[in-house]
């Protein structure tokens, strides 16, 4: 991959639902040198080894929110930084999340101890404001974070690189303008869709909906993500397409996609 594109590999296209064919929610994005996490659910390990990721090469861990399938990997994360043989790295891993994050870590550590504890230095916690936008850097990467409509503490992520290129992560989200502001203009917008259309959950997109938020957006590629199992029963593609006429992709784990 040439220094100035970014690859996009989705670890988990699911959710909290056991599945053998989507593990949970997970992102990795490699830009700009850098190599990022976006959320980690239960097995996000596993699933880096096997796109060929090392752990050691995850430079920041982005979290959109604090629900177990998209933290569960965290303290297993954490244990292997401290314990796994043969890892190399010195610089520290940044963990970027809503305000409140900094607590949430304190419990884990109350509970586990020093298994959890990486060492000084080690890791870096960046904490965002979910009242607006924000926007902090990972070396030569841009990101700019804003809340969503899930939980109060939610929050969507747009990366870009030097070189102008952008992805969009909605996390678990429900219709939300600010995510559509995040997004504009983006070249590609990972999307949460997890139910089919005319099975609404609240504080989640149906297809129409998260097809109606890539057009308002204008973004290059809508990449949907975030299934519950009814949704690969279901074509998922047409509801989108009445609202968005750009290439829409059904994520599976392991998809790869560059810009």
């Amino acid at each position: 991959m040439g220094g100035d594109l970014l690859e996009l590999i989705i670890l988990g296209s699911g959710t909290c639902v056991p599945s053998l064919r989507r593990a949970g929610p997970a992102v990795c994005l490699r830009a700009g040198g850098r190599t990022l996490l976006v959320d980690a659910a239960a097995g996000t390990l596993r699933q880096l080894v096997r796109a060929g990721v090392a752990h050691d090469q995850v430079d920041a861990v982005l979290f959109t929110h604090l629900h177990p399938d998209h933290v569960g990997e965290f303290v297993p994360f954490l244990f292997a930084m401290k314990y796994a043989p043969g890892y190399q790295r010195e610089a520290p891993v940044t963990v970027l999340a809503a305000r409140g994050f900094s607590a949430f870590y304190g419990h884990l550590q109350a509970a586990f101890g020093r298994w959890v504890e990486p060492g000084p230095g080690r890791l870096e916690v960046r904490e965002l404001p979910v009242s607006g936008p924000a926007e902090t850097e990972l070396g030569p990467l841009r990101v700019c974070s804003g809340p969503t409509r899930h939980t109060p503490m939610s929050l969507g992520y747009r990366v870009e690189t030097p070189a102008g290129r952008s992805v969009v992560f909605s996390g678990d989200t429900d219709v939300s303008p600010e995510l559509v502001a995040l997004a504009a203009g983006a070249d590609i917008f990972v999307c949460e869709c997890a139910a089919p259309e005319g099975h609404k959950v609240e504080g989640h997109l149906t297809p129409s909906e998260a097809g109606r938020m890539a057009a308002e957006a204008g973004v290059g590629r809508l990449v949907l993500t975030h299934f519950y199992p009814e949704c690969d029963a279901h074509d998922l593609v047409t509801p989108c397409a009445r609202f968005y006429d750009g290439p829409i992709l059904v994520a599976e784990d392991f998809l790869r996609l560059a810009a």
